[in-house]
């Protein structure tokens, strides 16, 4: 199976095994004086082959031969460490102003794919978020997927963005984590007790389909099975049968521009008991708009939403002894962000309203302003200011400035 000459090494392509390329190398350079004379025209005075380079030489030919199998292989180790310094003051009588150490989302995480001949080739992504101001704790609900990509389209399963989330990430340009929330956009938590941020942004268990992309044109449609993804968030078991959630999104995305429309919904039921004289109804959607601008120095992004589907208006959805906990209609969402860039600088600015929907409350303000220098393209310094004027059961006035850096790899 194995021809080895002076003139030529001819490998059977039956052979390439990483154990026959070793000894293929290995019989190569038992004959020393051969090496030294390949090495003559190149390298002057003649080369001598030591134990130790012999052995280094040895490892380089075995690798050369067998790299065509993984030629078509690519797995790339990627990451960031993103950390601020905060001050944060919600306003709250009684509660004090405080400062604090917030990792805004580092991340660390390996993805890959493989040519599998014939337009087919396999992916995958396995990430994690890295808690730099606890110790380096691994978790979080980053996507972690596999599937196959050609010219069918993109089919995954995991853990994984939702179509939702890929159409109002269109104002995702900022450092800090305390910008984007349940009182900036509504898929931002649809958890009332701890105000989840993203809640509807990436989400487990579930197999999505991203179609070929025509002239800038495509559509996404994803399916949460059985994850009891929506009994987390809402806190209620048995809301569901088998398909927790459903999204789809519609894009239009060439050259500068971006357009998006998208569409999200809990499968649940209505009247489900919570016991005590409670009921919730749970069968939930939001449906939303995305518009985008980018080219030289500007970005511009502006989303528009509008659903029961979220915390802001989940007291609409609760009764007790068969009377609601509020009166209303949906909640109603925009946000309009940008930014310039001159030399190393960036400047951001942001604005938009949150209407709850529900009869008596105000509507909600959310403001930001940020600043960011560029060391390389890969990292930066920032500082960004965000501010809220609300007065509902789940959002208070706050006023945040954070600072920090955020370093790509």
């Amino acid at each position: 199976m194995k021809t080895i000459t002076r003139s030529c090494i001819r490998v059977d392509a039956n052979a390439a095994t990483k154990d026959e390329a070793i000894y293929i190398a290995e019989q190569l350079l038992a004959d020393a004086g051969y090496i030294d004379s390949l090495l003559n025209p190149v390298i002057h005075p003649p080369a001598r082959i030591t134990p130790m380079n012999k052995t280094t030489l040895s490892l380089a030919i075995a690798a050369a031969l067998v790299t065509p199998l993984a030629a078509n292989a690519d797995t790339i180790l990627y990451g960031e460490a993103r950390v601020s310094v905060n001050y944060i003051d919600n306003h709250i009588q009684g509660v004090d102003t405080y400062w604090d150490v917030v990792d805004d989302g580092s991340k660390l995480g390996v993805k890959g794919t493989e040519d599998l001949g014939g337009g087919l080739s396999a992916l995958y992504q396995w990430e994690f978020s890295v808690d730099m101001t606890e110790g380096g704790n691994f978790g979080g609900l980053n996507q972690k997927f596999s599937g196959l990509t050609g010219g069918f389209g993109t089919l995954t399963l995991g853990t994984q963005d939702t179509p939702y989330w890929k159409v109002l990430n269109v104002i995702d340009i900022w450092n800090s984590s305390k910008v984007l929330n349940g009182s900036t956009y509504l898929g931002g938590s649809v958890t009332p007790e701890t105000n989840v941020s993203g809640a509807l942004s990436t989400l487990p268990n579930n197999v999505d389909y991203q179609t070929p992309i025509f002239n800038g044109f495509s559509a996404e449609a994803m399916l949460v099975l059985d994850s009891n993804a929506a009994n987390t968030m809402l806190g209620s078991p048995n809301i569901s049968n088998n398909i927790d959630i459903w999204s789809v999104n519609f894009k239009y995305n060439q050259g500068p521009y971006f357009a998006g429309l998208t569409y999200i919904q809990l499968n649940g039921g209505n009247n489900v008991d919570l016991g005590n004289g409670r009921t919730v109804d749970l069968d939930l959607d939001n449906w939303g708009l995305g518009l985008g601008y980018k080219a030289d120095q500007w970005l511009v992004g502006l989303i528009y939403e509008q659903g029961n589907f979220n915390n802001v208006n989940f007291e609409r959805q609760v009764r007790v002894d068969g009377v609601p906990l509020a009166t209303g209609s949906d909640a109603k969402s925009w946000y309009l962000t940008g930014q310039y860039a001159f030399g190393n600088n960036t400047i951001r600015a942001a604005y938009g309203q949150t209407d709850t929907g529900i009869d008596g409350q105000s509507t909600i303000d959310n403001y930001r302003l940020g600043y960011q220098y560029n060391f390389s393209k890969r990292t930066w310094i920032w500082a960004e200011y965000s501010g809220r004027s609300a007065d509902t059961p789940f959002y208070s006035d706050q006023d945040v400035v954070a600072a920090g850096t955020r370093i790509l790899f």
